[in-house]
């Protein structure tokens, strides 16, 4: 952790003591601890949800449910969040954080495949906020599948989209995920149904809205 980053720790407010056990949870029991949101990307995350007045909210990746908790915190309760896991053995620390933050009512956790999943979503436009977090090669299949599923006026959240520096890296890597991500930014960007830009946000978020 560099200066900055104790900076910004030091000056933001503190996590809460549910988050706090999921992350000791994460550093514990897996071994992909870099894919935690992290506490001032949970904080931005929680802000987004307040600004914005999302009520029905879509993640793609759950992983260890920090990010789950941060958003499902702001919402009240009468928001909700989807969220969706591939990882059916993360069951017990997603749910335990959840449990402990006492938001389990407003999250219901899909477990299985993220394309797979949102195909039994029925309904277009319900959904004010998607954070994705997902397979990065897999993002621009992501995207044309949540976007009928953004309500206009909604915003798309990805994270990732600067992946370590390799999006601009020359040559860039041509590895699948390097590929996806960059794929994706450059769909985006070309796209006359959103608007978007892309923070400087730990690994790199790209903030997109529905027109």
């Amino acid at each position: 952790m560099d200066n900055q980053d104790i900076y910004l720790l030091e000056h933001s407010q503190k996590a809460s003591e549910a988050l706090d056990w999921v992350r000791r949870q994460t550093f514990l029991r897996t071994n992909h601890v870099r894919m935690l949101s992290g506490a001032i990307q949970g904080r931005f995350l929680n802000f987004i949800v307040k600004m914005t007045g999302a009520r029905n909210i879509l993640e793609l990746g759950t992983f260890t449910g920090y990010s789950t908790i941060c958003m499902a915190e702001a919402l009240g309760d009468e928001g909700h969040i989807d969220t969706l896991e591939i990882n059916d053995e993360l069951e017990d620390v997603i749910f335990g954080g959840l449990e402990k933050a006492g938001v389990s009512a407003r999250v219901t956790v899909h477990f299985g495949d993220c394309l797979e999943t949102m195909r039994t979503f029925p309904k277009a436009g319900q959904y004010d906020l998607v954070f994705m977090d997902a397979n990065k090669r897999d993002y621009p299949r992501y995207y044309e599948a949540v976007l009928p599923l953004v309500r206009q006026g909604g915003f798309i959240l990805a994270d990732n989209v600067l992946w370590d520096g390799k999006v601009y890296e020359n040559p860039v890597p041509t590895d699948p995920q390097t590929r996806g991500i960059t794929a994706f930014n450059d769909i985006v960007s070309r796209d006359e149904r959103v608007e978007n830009v892309i923070l400087p946000l730990r690994d790199g978020i790209n903030l997109i809205r529905k027109k």
